[in-house]
């Protein structure tokens, strides 16, 4: 759609100008748009990896505590889990991935997990704890890939929506616009110089 402006050479100069500048600006948003597409799927792939090592973890933790669970009785486990000594800090910080603003996590992780008598409870809860211990970074790390991917998607979306309004909208307009200009004034200098070769035959026509 033609932009609605003056023809004359000042609005064409101005409108060329733009026209570069916003195919300039494409470029560079394409290009964006790429890494931000390698990026993306490079996350989906360690995230898809990440799962599936927590996944599998998380089940080997499950199995150990379940035949663990199995040889005491439910009133017992409750008990020995009943005065936790462990303490978990996560510090939430900020990175940025291609441009785009992050959280960081930092986990600090304090004290024992072994807060049960060890003379009364099986030594596989000894392994299902430990196999949770290890599970509560990896699961976090997990979290903070998935929420990068989600970032990134919005990110992808508003990238590709600017570069299809300047690839399909705003640069042919300008293009458009420049095409009619540049026909007006052709059109205007053709005029002009007919009236003056007009005015010259008239002249000579008198002398």
């Amino acid at each position: 759609m033609r932009i609605n402006v003056n023809p004359n050479r000042m609005e064409l100069l101005k409108l060329r100008r733009r026209t570069a500048i916003a195919k300039r600006g494409h470029k560079l948003l394409k290009d964006k748009l790429d890494e931000l597409m390698k990026r993306f799927m490079a996350l989906i792939r360690e995230s898809g990896s990440a799962r599936e090592k927590v996944e599998a973890k998380l089940q080997e933790a499950y199995t150990i505590f379940s035949i663990a669970r199995a040889e005491v009785t439910a009133e017992e486990v409750e008990e020995a889990f009943a005065v936790p000594s462990a303490v978990l800090d996560v510090e939430v910080g900020e990175k940025r991935i291609m441009g785009v603003k992050a959280p960081h996590f930092e986990i600090r992780f304090q004290g024992g997990y072994d807060c049960y008598s060890l003379t009364t409870t099986p030594m596989a809860f000894d392994a299902a704890l430990e196999h949770y211990r290890e599970l509560l970074p990896m699961m976090i790390e997990l979290g903070e890939k998935e929420n990068n991917i989600r970032l990134l998607a919005i990110e992808i979306e508003k990238t590709r929506r600017r570069v299809n309004a300047l690839e399909y909208v705003l640069i042919p307009s300008l293009e458009e616009t420049v095409v009619y200009i540049s026909m007006k004034l052709d059109e205007m200098e053709r005029s002009y110089r007919t009236q003056l070769m007009k005015i010259k035959s008239m002249q000579s026509a008198v002398s």
